[in-house]
């Protein structure tokens, strides 16, 4: 409802200041009077009785746009409308923008989970096939003179060991039986993998939701301070004509350098916008040229008490998960240690096709049957392996406790640093109602409180930036996104 009021409102100050300006075109040229007003700065005085009645947030947004168009547009303003967001919307679009570090993320908490899932496939049988077609250019065994007892003569006897032509196919199965108990710690040590890729993936997205929030403020402060560097600059302007112009000789209220001091202010805050502006656009994925409206968001102050926030972070930073999984890891490659003293047995049975590879073999036939291997003697590498995997163990251990002292400090000063910062968030809110904003003529005299106004709205803001960088802080810790 406020949007839209506001909206209505803007679109009729500013078909009125049109209307003035036309009429400041038609008006012949006239020397200064001795106490001038400016014709446009008037322009307020026509919206007292349609914004006496608002809040003041709606008439501030009402008066500084009138303001800005009737006193700072001097030049052309573009046909085309500034983009109307959000900072919900910014962040929702942002998300939609491919973002590399997101990208990277899953790819990792995919690679982990296909290296889980290959270590798993690890339990099932292992089926096999070869063959293999051969011809000898000789034959493949000896051959015997034998000389024949009654009819005399001699005849040539082959003896063949393998044949000369040869074909030969099989299949073979094999199931591991005592290696199932490796297997199982293999497996133990690929999740604790996926289940820390998994808590490191949130990070980069909350990351962006942070940049979002964090160049949203920051703009919403520079076009504040633009505003405010404009006023700045153009009373001074007035205040130097309105010596000029007096009648008898008066001191010049503002020196030279004091004027070259506001125009290099307003230099800066417009370039400051412009750089903002075009860092957002990135962000979103608009084109860097696009101007943007910034609705200034609603401050909701969150109560988390520090118990609550330490009890968050211990159960779900991603960095006390990667210290608990790496004990995980530890203690299964402890025992996959321990498991090198067990023997290594399998079921094996296939299915195999010969023709004239061992002609004294059947064509084909099938076997079935057990197979065990054992290192006996390795002079030690498997007791010194699990004295090393017992060290890591307590290591990873003693990692725990020390990430979990390291995270739960840090929490005490992020949660300090948040409440510091709500505190000065709500002092600047109130300070900022606390100064009226009553519809006037804003000549010279008048125009200080709106630049008061402006001022401390950007004060304002940059206490919410800071309040809303240190909640996210807090979070990233809790690791909520």
């Amino acid at each position: 409802m406020l949007n839209s009021r506001v909206a209505a409102h803007a679109v009729g100050c500013l078909l009125l200041c049109a209307g003035l300006a036309a009429q400041d075109l038609q008006t012949p040229s006239a020397p200064l009077p001795a106490a001038p007003v400016p014709a446009r700065v008037t322009l307020s005085t026509r919206l007292q009785g349609q914004v006496e009645k608002r809040g003041s947030q709606e008439q501030l947004y009402l008066i500084s746009a009138c303001y800005s168009v009737s006193r700072f547009a001097k030049s052309p303003v573009p046909c085309e409308s500034p983009r109307h967001i959000t900072l919900e919307e910014a962040q929702a679009q942002a998300r939609t923008v491919s973002s590399p570090m997101a990208h990277l993320a899953q790819l990792q908490v995919e690679a982990a989970r296909e290296a889980r899932l290959a270590a798993q496939s690890e339990y099932f049988p292992k089926v096999s096939s070869s063959s293999f077609n051969l011809h000898f250019n000789k034959l493949m065994g000896e051959e015997f003179t034998v000389q024949h007892p009654l009819l005399g003569g001699s005849a040539t006897l082959a003896l063949p060991l393998l044949g000369k032509n040869q074909t030969f196919v099989a299949v073979t199965a094999a199931q591991p039986l005592t290696p199932l108990f490796k297997l199982y710690q293999v497996v133990s040590i690929a999740r604790a993998d996926e289940r820390i890729a998994m808590a490191k993936a949130g990070m980069p997205v909350a990351e962006t939701a942070r940049n979002v929030e964090k160049n949203y403020y920051e703009l919403l402060v520079a076009q504040r301070q633009l505003v405010a560097a404009k006023a700045n600059r153009e009373g001074v302007h007035g205040a130097q004509l309105l010596a000029s112009n007096a009648g008898a000789p008066v001191a010049l209220p503002a020196r030279g350098d004091q004027r070259l001091e506001t125009e290099k202010a307003s230099v800066i805050a417009a370039s400051r916008v412009k750089e903002l502006t075009a860092s957002l656009n990135q962000l979103l994925g608009y084109p860097a040229a696009t101007e943007l409206e910034l609705v200034p968001p609603d401050i909701v102050y969150e109560d988390i008490s520090l118990k609550e926030a330490s009890d968050r972070a211990t159960a779900s930073n991603p960095e006390v998960i990667e210290a608990e999984q790496t004990v995980v890891k530890a203690r299964a490659a402890s025992r996959l240690s321990k498991l090198d003293y067990v023997p290594d047995f399998a079921v094996l049975g296939g299915y195999a096709y010969q023709n004239d590879v061992l002609p004294s073999l059947p064509l084909d036939f099938s076997f079935i049957g057990v197979v065990g291997s054992y290192t006996l003697f390795d002079f030690g590498k498997r007791e010194h392996t699990i004295k090393e995997r017992n060290a890591q163990v307590s290591a990873a251990e003693l990692g725990v406790e020390m990430t979990k002292a390291k995270v739960a400090a840090n929490v005490k000063s992020s949660y300090f640093a948040m409440e510091r910062a709500r505190q000065l968030s709500e002092l600047a809110h109130r300070m900022a109602s606390a100064v009226p904003v009553q519809a006037t003529d804003y000549a010279p005299e008048n125009t200080e409180l709106f630049l008061t106004k402006a001022r401390l709205e950007a004060e304002m803001f940059q206490a919410d930036l800071e309040y809303g960088e240190a909640l996210a802080g807090l979070k990233g810790l809790m690791h909520e996104r």
